[in-house]
């Protein structure tokens, strides 16, 4: 009830009214049964425009961190978000499990393939676990392009923008029952993976970059952490330099010799 209350009564009239997203493809949604969304993730308000647009129910899988918080925790259960710990290992496994449920129960669940928000607007490796949930749940995967969200809200932007004009493309399902019981095996999955990759980067015209976007914002941030920590060195030696110099007075008596008649000398301070 809190879902349809949210998105057609409280938030989706105003994010409607404000940004005017347009959809295409919606009738490759089927009306019914278990797919997958899989999507470009380049704002904070993706989440919000691709289930606005979609008649039926979106699952998401979201950062477990969003139910740390008390302010965000009822929102996230209340929209039934799947929370999900990045730190892999056993919790991915039971985050996949969780995804693979929601849609064995015959659900739509939106996942972005890439793991975080693009740190610069291109279109990064995507992750294996959206391959596994499709074999595992014998489900379709629809590529989506989210268009225009970022110019909504970049990634260093805390609030969106009350303006923009977005567009949501939901692509032809694919199918990978070609594949069926072969989900442990890597080379499946990678391959599967870099099919939905394709299909979304055709979609949202994106320059795709053979990286995980994890890596690429883990390693602006240690360069980021490093020229500050060197500008900080500078700093410190400019003022250790200013310290080190002699000290001057403006003051300082000048000593001058004056000659007397007689032949003797003596000392005046000016």
């Amino acid at each position: 009830m809190f879902y349809w209350l949210m998105k057609y009564v409280f938030i989706g009239p105003i994010v409607r009214l404000l940004y005017r997203p347009k959809a295409r493809g919606l009738e490759n949604i089927p009306d019914e049964g278990p797919v997958i969304l899989a999507a470009n993730h380049v704002s904070f308000m993706d989440s919000l425009f691709v289930p606005l647009m979609v008649k039926r129910r979106v699952v998401y899988l979201g950062k477990a961190d969003y139910f740390d918080s008390a302010k965000t925790r009822w929102f996230f259960k209340f929209t039934n978000v799947i929370p999900v710990r990045r730190e892999g290992g056993t919790a991915g496994e039971a985050a996949i499990r969780a995804g693979v449920k929601a849609l064995q129960e015959g659900n739509i669940v939106g996942i972005y393939p890439e793991g975080t928000r693009s740190p610069d607007g291109r279109l990064y490796r995507g992750k294996t676990g959206v391959a596994r949930m499709a074999l595992l749940a014998g489900c379709p995967v629809i590529p989506v392009a989210l268009l225009g969200s970022r110019e909504v809200q970049p990634p260093e932007r805390k609030m969106p923008k009350l303006h923009g004009k977005v567009q949501v493309v939901y692509g032809k399902p694919l199918s990978f029952e070609r594949f069926a019981g072969q989900d442990r095996d890597r080379f499946v999955l990678r391959s599967v993976t870099d099919e939905i990759m394709y299909e979304i980067m055709m979609l949202t015209g994106q320059e795709y970059v053979d990286e995980y976007a994890s890596k690429v914002k883990a390693d602006l941030a240690q360069q980021a952490a490093a020229a500050t920590e060197q500008a900080a060195r500078e700093q410190a030696g400019v003022q250790a330099d200013s310290a080190s110099e002699p000290p001057t007075d403006s003051s300082d008596d000048h000593v001058t010799v004056v000659s007397r008649g007689d032949g003797s000398s003596s000392e005046q301070s000016s």
